[in-house]
């Protein structure tokens, strides 16, 4: 750690020493030029400094996917579009299979973890647990409270995992950080919080993307 900050004080002569970091806790550097704008040099001159799309400029409708949706192959349902429109996706609030799995799983990037990096870490899996969140009224309708066990399934897999209850999710969905390391029983019930076990193989229609956000689950207490 010591050789690391070294040479970054080699970059950054003004940071303290190493003691002195370490007893301060912080460094803050301004940037000389003031507070970033976006597209300052563009919005200044548009055409001295044009942007790095096809036209130059901030382009609304999209010739490039326009290309696409007309040559590509899509699965039914699949919609890739040139305007920034609303189009409902797979696994939706408007699925039929909303009515078994009435709860929209999402996942997000985790504190104490880089994807799954660092997922095996027991001083940060301790100080980061790994919990399912959902909102108070849909907690309250399954009898859940805040650190209990539950299972969240749909046809693809299962998981337990303790329950974190908060105002921070909208009702109707529940959320799961990602990169979570699988941890199976012998019945293949996940122990770990791993949210692959509960995503669909199915790609986003543009990025082919693994959609960790578009996918129903119900949620019980054990």
């Amino acid at each position: 750690m010591r050789h690391l900050y070294a040479q970054s004080r080699e970059a950054i002569p003004e940071l303290p020493t190493f003691e002195e970091f370490r007893k301060q806790g912080i460094f803050k550097k301004r940037d000389p030029q003031g507070h970033h704008v976006a597209y300052k040099a563009f919005r200044e001159d548009p055409q001295a400094n044009p942007l790095t799309t096809p036209s130059g400029k901030i382009e609304i409708y999209s010739q490039a996917l326009a290309d696409i949706a007309a040559t590509w192959e899509l699965p039914e349902g699949d919609v890739i579009d040139p305007l920034p429109i609303y189009t409902p996706g797979f696994e939706s609030y408007q699925d039929p299979l909303n009515k078994q799995y009435p709860l929209q799983l999402t996942g997000f990037h985790y504190k104490s973890r880089v994807h799954s990096t660092y997922g095996n870490v027991d001083v940060l899996k301790a100080a980061c647990r790994q919990e399912m969140w959902i909102n108070p009224l849909d907690a309250q309708k399954r009898g859940i409270n805040n650190g209990d066990k539950v299972r969240i399934f749909n046809d693809r897999g299962e998981v337990h995992i303790e329950a974190k209850v908060t105002p921070r999710m909208m009702p109707g969905v529940v959320a799961l950080g990602e990169g979570a390391w699988y941890d199976p029983d012998a019945k293949r019930v996940d122990k770990g919080g791993c949210i692959n076990v509960l995503t669909t193989q199915r790609p986003s229609p543009l990025a082919k993307g693994n959609p960790s956000h578009t996918n129903l689950v119900q949620v019980e207490k054990v």
